[in-house]
Parts: structure tokens; sequence; C-alpha cells
């Protein structure tokens, strides 16, 4: 049973991490989004956004 609710966790964790990083590239509008790996898991994401403004109207 402990081993059934490790895999869970696991599972839960892995959920979660996709679910931010969907909600990171879904609220930038131009920019970049980073998914740093070591030994095949996810440790770190770093976001960049960029602000244009429209410089025709001015």
């Amino acid at each position: 049973m402990t081993s059934e609710l490790t895999e869970k966790s696991q599972i839960d964790s892995k959920v979660d991490t996709v679910k931010q990083i969907t909600k990171i590239v879904q609220s930038i509008r131009f920019g970049s989004v980073e998914i740093v790996i070591h030994d095949g898991k996810i440790v770190q994401v770093e976001r960049k956004e960029k602000l244009r403004f429209d410089t025709k109207n001015n």
C-alpha cells in the first residue's frame, strides 16, 4: 500500500508541474519558457517575458 501512495504522490506532483508550466505558457504573450532538467527530472522553470510597445502611433 505504501508504494501505491508513493506512486500516486509522484503522479500528482508531475500533474501539478505540467499544470504550472501550462499556466505560465498561457500567460505569456511574447517571451519564452525554459525548462531545466537534471537526471530526467524537471528542477527549474524560467520565464522570460517581453513587453512590446506600438511605436508607430507615437
